[in-house]
Formats: structure tokens, C-alpha cells, sequence
């Protein structure tokens, strides 16, 4: 699968606005797991496009965390 820019909106503060966009090698079917801290940060695309730097990019949007399990 091809790469594509996609861009992060919402999940925590912490997250680096140099995190938001990234390239990303999923289908937009699948959700996002970011590593961010002790755990992870999902974000899902529903079907949402913007234009990043000259570039269309897909949305994922913030729909919940996980901690990583010790």
C-alpha cells in the first residue's frame, strides 16, 4: 500500500503539533495507534479530507486511548 498524508485532530494536548501530520502507510478503513506517553492514542477516518501544505491529507479524528498493560 502507497503512503498518504493524513493529519490528527483532537486526543490529548501533549501530543506534538509536529505529530498531527504525518505519513501513513494504513487503509483509511483502519484506525491509527500512536504511540504517545504509557499507552496509545487511536484515531479513525471518517472520510473527511483537508489540504496540508499544498497537499490533500486524509482526517483521523481522536477516538480514545489505551495504556499499554505491565
Amino acid at each position: 500500500m502507497s503512503a498518504r498524508k493524513a493529519t490528527l485532530i483532537g486526543g490529548p494536548a501533549g501530543l506534538p503539533a509536529n505529530d498531527r501530520t504525518r505519513e501513513v502507510t494504513t487503509g483509511l478503513e483502519e484506525k491509527l495507534k500512536i504511540p504517545h506517553g504509557a499507552g496509545y492514542e487511536h484515531f479513525s477516518h471518517d472520510g473527511e479530507f483537508s489540504v496540508v501544505d499544498g497537499a490533500e491529507a486524509a482526517v483521523f479524528r481522536w477516538c480514545g486511548s489505551t495504556r499499554v498493560a505491565e
